[in-house]
């Protein structure tokens, strides 16, 4: 096993980064087996050539040496070549009794995320990991056979959900595509035969969030009570907020009680919410009913309808949200924001067609959130029975999924 420390930091100037390039990998970048691309930077190719000896490879596995050290990259075909970042660690294996992508699915227990916090890579204010650490890393001995077969089951099951992401990413392009040609580019059915007066179509408004949204708060039952917590209502935070439209499983569960005694009543499936302290402004649908804490507004439309309309209406108003919050400590926002962000308020038959129009790919986006969801859920109940040795897979008959068969991988030399 060969373990590289990413470049430092005295060998990267800010004139080495380009627009578009040779992407870095660095710990922000690092989620849970995958990557997160949405703040990627990149390196033109004479740095890239001057930094060879960081550039990934297949089946490498990259983690971050200071923040969620309990996070990894492993390193796919379509990473290959990009460029590790300083922040991180990279390990690469030579040895032929050990599959790294099994390997990589371990670092996912709970068992692997203990030991790292027994090693104290956890810290009091942000974990770090180092070299030694990584070299101290415990794993199950499983003959290479096994491992390859227990790799397979739980790769089988992360095409499927990459799959259903890719098609809610697919259906959410769709949606927003639509919202801006209706709304934004004015093209909505009759625009033709519809006046523009003073910039917006004859019977539209510009009005302000506040006036048509109810902004309503949240709360956080006391955390040393645990007859508050763990319970069976999902608790939003701006930690379950993402880039897509829905929350549906959260990090933290409340009970009735928990709920009973915080300022945050159990908003229903369909509720838009807002955060607004700590990462600001991103905007999702809750999926089901779900309390909600302290750093995060519910918006209801205040005429009770159209909350497609008004959900991707805010989603398209992002940028200003962000723009008109305060500076302090976090950046935030508070009610008067609202009244900052300007909304279009079209006839409320237009509205109407766009909800018809729209609710379908809604319809479906749900159902493959939920899908994928479960799909997360079963792989997760797996990875620990299959990790533990009580799925016995030696007999199994497992055809090994597309997605490893490649020329890098031990599980395709072995069929």
């Amino acid at each position: 096993m060969d373990i590289q420390t990413g470049p430092f930091g005295t060998q990267l100037k800010a004139s080495d980064y380009v627009s578009d390039g040779i992407p870095v990998i660095n710990v922000r970048n690092i989620g849970h087996r995958s990557e997160k691309d949405s703040d990627l930077e990149y390196l033109d190719e004479r740095m890239g050539d001057k930094l060879s000896q960081h550039k990934l490879q297949p089946r490498d596995i990259v983690f971050g040496r200071k923040g969620a050290v309990d996070r990894h990259l492993y390193v796919q075909p379509k990473h290959a070549g990009w460029i590790q970042g300083s922040d991180c660690i990279r390990i690469r294996f030579f040895n032929g009794d050990l599959d790294s992508n099994f390997l990589s699915y371990f670092f996912l227990t709970e068992g692997h995320k203990k030991w790292i916090e027994a090693q104290g890579a956890f810290g009091a204010t942000m974990g770090s990991l180092n070299q030694g650490i990584i070299g101290r890393i415990m794993y199950p001995v499983f003959p290479l056979p096994i491992q390859h077969k227990i790799a397979a089951i739980l790769t089988a099951y992360d095409d499927l959900i990459e799959n259903n992401n890719r098609r809610i990413a697919l259906l959410e392009k769709m949606a927003e595509e639509i919202y801006r040609e209706w709304f934004v580019r004015l093209r909505f059915p009759g625009h033709k035969s519809t006046k523009i007066v003073k910039g917006v179509p004859e019977g539209w408004e510009v009005v302000n969030a506040l006036q048509v949204l109810a902004v309503l708060g949240g709360g956080t039952p006391a955390t040393d009570e645990p007859a508050y917590w763990d319970g069976e209502i999902p608790f939003f935070t701006p930690k379950d907020s993402h880039e897509g439209y829905f929350a549906n499983m959260t990090e933290k569960t409340v009970t009735p009680l928990g709920v009973e005694n915080c300022n945050s009543p159990i908003y229903p499936k369909g509720t838009i919410f807002i955060t607004a302290r700590g990462t600001v402004g991103n905007i999702v649908m809750a999926l089901r009913p779900m309390a909600m804490n302290q750093s995060c507004y519910a918006l209801k439309p205040i005429s009770g309808m159209n909350n497609y309309f008004y959900f991707l209406a805010m989603r398209n108003a992002v940028s200003i949200i962000k723009g008109t919050a305060n500076s302090g400590v976090f950046d935030n926002i508070i009610t008067d924001s609202f009244k900052q962000i300007p909304l279009i308020k079209p006839r409320e038959e237009t509205v109407q067609e766009f909800e018809k129009t729209i609710s379908p790919m809604i319809d479906l986006m749900e159902t493959l959130v939920q899908a994928t969801d479960n799909l997360v859920n079963t792989r997760d109940r797996l990875l620990s029975r299959l990790m533990s040795g009580k799925i016995d897979v030696e007999k199994l008959d497992i055809q090994f999924p597309e997605s490893m068969a490649n020329a890098d991988s031990p599980a395709d030399r072995e069929q």
